[in-house]
C-alpha cells in the first residue's frame, strides 16, 4: 500500500498544472500548431509592413526560430524592391502623396520616424495637410501648438520648438490615419481639449515625451502596429520606459505585443516581474503564439524549477485547468493518505483488538491532509514566494524639501521563502511524524505485554518523557534554524525556524489527547474492574447483612 503511495505522489506532482505559475510543458502545448516568430513575421512582408517585420526578425534570431533565415530572405527581397519603404517601415496611403515613400530618402534601414519630421520643410507640408481635416480630434491637436505653457517643451511656435511642433503633427497624423486605438483615440482627445481649456498641455504632457521616446527609436510603421494595440496612455508610458531601460530587449518586448495582439498585456507582465519575466516571454516567444497568449493572459511566472512532467496531460492541463488542479491535490492527499495506512500497518496497526480504534489507521487522514498542504506548498514556489521588485518598474523624481525631513534607516521585511527555507520546514515535518510514528509504537509495545492494567499504567506514565519528545525535538530545530540563519547557511525567514516549534505542538497534542489520554483511561477502568472483589449473585452484600443485624 505504501509503494502505491509514492507512485500516486509521484504522478500527482507529475501534472503539469499549477495554482501560482506556469510550467513550460503547458508553454509547449499552447504553442503547438500555431505560428512561430518566423511565420508570422513573413505575413508582415506579406502585408508589407517591413518595419514591424525587421523587429519580429530581430526577436525571430534570439529564439532561435529555425524560420529566421527564411523571413530574412523575404526581407531583402523586399528591400531590394523598393529600398524606400524600409525607411519608413513600409507603405501607408496617407503618407504617400505628402513624402512619395517609394523615393530614396538617403536613409538605409529602419529610420526613427522623427528624423523625417522634424525639418521644417516636412512639418509644413505635414501642418497644411492636417488642417484640412474634418476630425475634431486633429483640429484640436493642431490648436495645441498655440498654447505657451508647454512645461519641459519649448512651445511649438518659439524657436527651438521643433521637437514640440513635430510631437503634435505625428500625433495628429497618427489620429488622422486611424493608427491609434479607438480607447487610445479618445484619450488623446480628451486631454487635448482639457489642455486648450486650462490653456497648458497638463496630462498631455507625459503622453508626448512618451511619444517622444517612442518616435526617436521606432520607425513610422514600426509605431502604428505598436500604437494601434495599446489601449491606454498609461501603456504608452510603460512601453516608452522599457524601450529606455532595455532598448537590447526592445524586438522581443514589441514582437510579444504583436504576436498578443495585447501591448497592455505585455507591459503588465514585464512591469510587475522585471526581467525574469522578460526571459518568461523569451521562452513563450519560442513556443509559439499560442504560447504567449497562454502565458500574458494568467500573467503569472514561468516555474522553470519544475519536476519532470506528464506530457500526454499538458493538453488537458489548457483545456480544464480546474479540474486537473483539483485532481493534482487530491493525487497529493490520497497517495499521502495510502503512504500513512501502509506504515500504521506495518508499523502501528495494533495486534490486540482490544486497544483503541484511535490508536491505529484513524490518524492517517489527519496526516495526509498535512502532508498534501507541504507538498502543495513545494510545488508551487511562488504560492508564498513575493515578487522582487521589477527592474522594469516606473521611478518617478519627485521634489520635496529635505533640509528638515528625518532620515530613517532602509529596513526591508522578508517576503520570500526560498528553497532553502522550504526544505527547512519539509524536513522539520518529517522529524515530527517519525516522532509520532515512534510514540505510537512504544505504545503498542506497551499494550501487547502480558501484565496488568496497573503495571501497564505505571509503564505509560515512566514514557512521559517520550512522548513529550515531539517538544524537545521542535525546541532544538527552531534554536538550530536560528544559528544557522545568524551564521547565513539558509535565509534569514523567522517561518522557518518558528515552524519547527508549530510541528511539535502539534505532533505531542495529538499523542497524548488522542492517544494517549484515551489509552490511559481504559487501563485505569481495567484497574479498577480488577481490583473490585467479584461477588455470587444471591451473595448479599456488607450493607445488607449490617443491616439485618441490626434488626
Amino acid at each position: 500500500m505504501a509503494g502505491a503511495g509514492v507512485l500516486v505522489l509521484l504522478g500527482a506532482g507529475m501534472v503539469p498544472v499549477n495554482l501560482k505559475s506556469l510550467s513550460p510543458a503547458l508553454l509547449r502545448a499552447a504553442g503547438v500548431g500555431t505560428p512561430t516568430l518566423g511565420a508570422f513575421g513573413r505575413d508582415l512582408v506579406d502585408g508589407e509592413k517591413i518595419g514591424p517585420a525587421e523587429l519580429v526578425l530581430a526577436a525571430a534570431r534570439a529564439t532561435d526560430d529555425p524560420r529566421a533565415p527564411a523571413l530574412g530572405t523575404a526581407l531583402e527581397q523586399v528591400g531590394a524592391r523598393q529600398p524606400g519603404l524600409v525607411a519608413w517601415g513600409g507603405w501607408d496611403p496617407f503618407l504617400d502623396p505628402l513624402f512619395n515613400l517609394r523615393a530614396d530618402s538617403g536613409h538605409r534601414g529602419s529610420t526613427p520616424v522623427l528624423t523625417f519630421l522634424i525639418p521644417a520643410k516636412a512639418r509644413d507640408t505635414l501642418r497644411n495637410y492636417l488642417r484640412n481635416s474634418g476630425s475634431l480630434g486633429v483640429q484640436s491637436i493642431l490648436r495645441l501648438r498655440e498654447l505657451t505653457a508647454t512645461g519641459r517643451f519649448v512651445p511649438a511656435m518659439r524657436p527651438g520648438g521643433q521637437p514640440l511642433d513635430a510631437l503634435l503633427l505625428m500625433t495628429g497624423l497618427l489620429y488622422q490615419g486611424g493608427h491609434l486605438s479607438p480607447s487610445l483615440q479618445r484619450e488623446i482627445r480628451t486631454r487635448a481639449e482639457t489642455a486648450l481649456a486650462e490653456k497648458e498641455l497638463g496630462e498631455l504632457e507625459p503622453l508626448l515625451v512618451d511619444l517622444l521616446s517612442l518616435g526617436r527609436r521606432l520607425d513610422w510603421g514600426q509605431l502604428a502596429e505598436l500604437l494601434r494595440r495599446t489601449d491606454s496612455a498609461k501603456t504608452l508610458e510603460e512601453y516608452a520606459h522599457l524601450a529606455r531601460v532595455a532598448p537590447d530587449q526592445l524586438p522581443l518586448i514589441y514582437s510579444a505585443a504583436l504576436f498578443s495582439d495585447s501591448a497592455d498585456r505585455v507591459a503588465t507582465y514585464l512591469m510587475q516581474f522585471g526581467k525574469a519575466g522578460l526571459e518568461d516571454v523569451r521562452l513563450a516567444l519560442r513556443y509559439g503564439q499560442g504560447a504567449v497568449r497562454q502565458l500574458l493572459g494568467r500573467q503569472v511566472p514561468v516555474n522553470r524549477g519544475s519536476n519532470p512532467t506528464l506530457s500526454a496531460l499538458a493538453e488537458q492541463a489548457l483545456n480544464h485547468p480546474q479540474v486537473m488542479l483539483s485532481l493534482k491535490y487530491l493525487g497529493f492527499f490520497f497517495g499521502g493518505w495510502l503512504v500513512l495506512r501502509g506504515l500504521d500497518r506495518w508499523l502501528v496497526a495494533p495486534a490486540d483488538p482490544t486497544l483503541p480504534f484511535a490508536m491505529g489507521h484513524m490518524k492517517a487522514g489527519m496526516l495526509a491532509v498535512i502532508g498534501a498542504l507541504l507538498l502543495a506548498v513545494v510545488s508551487e514556489p511562488f504560492l508564498l514566494k513575493a515578487a522582487p521588485p521589477s527592474e522594469f518598474r516606473l521611478r518617478l523624481p519627485v521634489i520635496v524639501s529635505v533640509a528638515n525631513s528625518p532620515v530613517f534607516p532602509k529596513s526591508e521585511p522578508a517576503k520570500t521563502m526560498d528553497t532553502s527555507t522550504l526544505l527547512s520546514i519539509g524536513f522539520f515535518a518529517a522529524l515530527q511524524i517519525a516522532m509520532y510514528f515512534t510514540c505510537l509504537r512504544k505504545i503498542r509495545e506497551v499494550a501487547q505485554q502480558p501484565l496488568t492494567p496497573l503495571v501497564k499504567l505505571r509503564l505509560m506514565e515512566n514514557e512521559e518523557n517520550l512522548f513529550d519528545g515531539g517538544l524537545y525535538v521542535g525546541i532544538g530545530g527552531t534554536a538550530t534554524a536560528l544559528v544557522l540563519q545568524v551564521l547565513g547557511v539558509i535565509e534569514p525567514n523567522l517561518l522557518a525556524a518558528y515552524s519547527s516549534n508549530l510541528f511539535g505542538i502539534t505532533c505531542v497534542a495529538l499523542v497524548k489527547i488522542r492517544h494517549v489520554r484515551p489509552y490511559k483511561r481504559q487501563l485505569i477502568l481495567e484497574g479498577q474492574v480488577e481490583a473490585s472483589p467479584v461477588r455470587e449473585p444471591n451473595e448479599p452484600s456488607v450493607a445488607s447483612a449490617r443491616g439485618s443485624a441490626a434488626l
